[in-house]
């Protein structure tokens, strides 16, 4: 018999593999155009994506990607720059500026490349005029808190940005501009991905102040008048290339579990609240599990996108633990069904881990440790609950990320 551990392990390491950029870059990857080739970009695939992009265009080669503290890669040409992230550093605010120079001054016989994939926006942190590093971060964490969307969080972003939303492609011209990016958003909308800073900006400041009236968050000023006067760039004739996404990821680890005798139950990207979200897929497992549901065991419901949390208590954890401890609450012990939840990125939150693993005894374990699940849920303190049963998944940075991936086997 499967062992599910292993079993939901496989699959979210065939997600993972699907969606890195040596496995999925080359097929997308134009000519190397001719004359002068500058690379800039920012996000958790950067320096990887920078990396392939040596492996298969020939010198010369030059520019700067901004990763996270932690995912570099060893290039030859692009220089690579670690910043904070989420919450963006004086690192990335020097970062940015770098980049900008990097593309300024350039001839209409140039071309620049950029790499951009999740967890971009916070690396190219350059404020608009008027506005403050220490602004843009505590409002950043008091989005990151307030149970808002990514797209929404991002239309915010763009509108706080010297940088973003098309303006990094402003500063480029008259040089031809080449997009790849690697999708971790719903819905897979490029000018969402690292609050895009060479696509159009179809958001407007009415947008972004309505998302901060809703989520009730303060703003001084400054900031209102950066968000009210915030330009919006409008470019023409882009080269974007989605390079992957969660869809890519599912479908291979759909794949995978074909191969091993158990049928999959793709749901696609959802977006959803966390706890509201696990509840739902408790529902769905245990009809399939009673034999109600849309398909008979032995089979895994597998889905992607990003949820979201509203944090309420002081405790440890990110938007997959939360679910995966919602999750087995939920199902009570049910002694068919184990699941996993992780990050793709293999960062849930701010942890050291990917994310979490529930099985049948899962709540067993934790009380027999003293550990109290709905307790813990109530504190957001989805990592030490995990941590004390020892089913956190360690995976360290992934150099890629299409976002959420969580996987319910349901087991005859």
């Amino acid at each position: 018999m499967i062992r599910s551990d292993v079993f939901l392990r496989k699959l979210f390491d065939t997600a993972v593999a699907a969606a890195s950029p040596e496995n999925c870059m080359q097929k997308w990857l134009p000519m190397r155009p001719d004359g002068r080739v500058v690379i800039v970009g920012a996000g958790k695939a950067a320096a990887s994506m920078a990396l392939e992009l040596e492996k298969h265009w020939a010198e010369p080669l030059e520019g700067v990607v901004i990763v996270p503290y932690g995912h570099s890669a060893d290039c030859k040409s692009i220089e690579i720059i670690e910043a904070a992230h989420p919450v963006p550093d004086d690192a990335g605010l020097a970062a940015a500026r770098t980049v900008l120079e990097r593309v300024t001054d350039l001839s209409a016989s140039d071309t620049v490349v950029c790499l951009l994939s999740g967890g971009g926006s916070a690396l190219l942190s350059l404020p608009a005029s008027g506005v403050t590093l220490a602004e843009k971060q505590a409002l950043t964490s008091q989005l990151l808190r307030s149970g808002a969307a990514i797209h929404e969080i991002n239309c915010v972003r763009k509108k706080l940005s010297a940088i973003k939303g098309g303006k990094l492609a402003a500063a480029c011209a008259p040089a031809a501009v080449i997009t790849l990016l690697i999708s971790d958003v719903p819905g897979n909308d490029a000018s969402i991905v690292a609050s895009g800073p060479t696509i159009a900006d179809t958001t407007t400041p009415a947008d972004a102040l309505g998302i901060l009236k809703r989520f009730d968050i303060e703003i001084s000023d400054a900031v209102r008048a950066a968000i009210e006067t915030s330009e919006v760039v409008k470019i023409v004739d882009a080269d974007v290339r989605i390079l992957a996404t969660s869809d890519d990821a599912m479908l291979a680890s759909a794949a995978s579990a074909e191969d091993q005798n158990v049928t999959p139950y793709v749901l696609g990207d959802l977006n959803a609240d966390a706890t509201q979200l696990a509840e739902e897929h408790s529902e769905l497992a245990i009809q399939i599990a009673a034999g109600f549901g849309p398909i008979t065991a032995p089979c895994v419901i597998l889905s992607g996108g990003e949820t979201t949390v509203n944090v309420r208590g002081d405790g440890r954890g990110g938007r997959n633990g939360e679910y995966a401890l919602a999750l087995a609450i939920a199902l009570n012990g049910h002694a068919s069904i184990s699941a996993i939840a992780c990050d793709t990125d293999g960062i849930d939150g701010t942890g050291d881990n990917a994310g979490s693993l529930v099985s049948p005894d899962t709540l067993a374990r934790a009380a027999a440790s003293n550990v109290n699940a709905n307790e813990m849920k109530d504190n957001n303190d989805s990592y030490n609950f995990f941590a004390a049963i020892n089913d956190l998944v360690f995976t360290g940075p992934t150099l890629t990320n299409v976002n959420d991936f969580r996987a319910i086997h349901i087991s005859e």
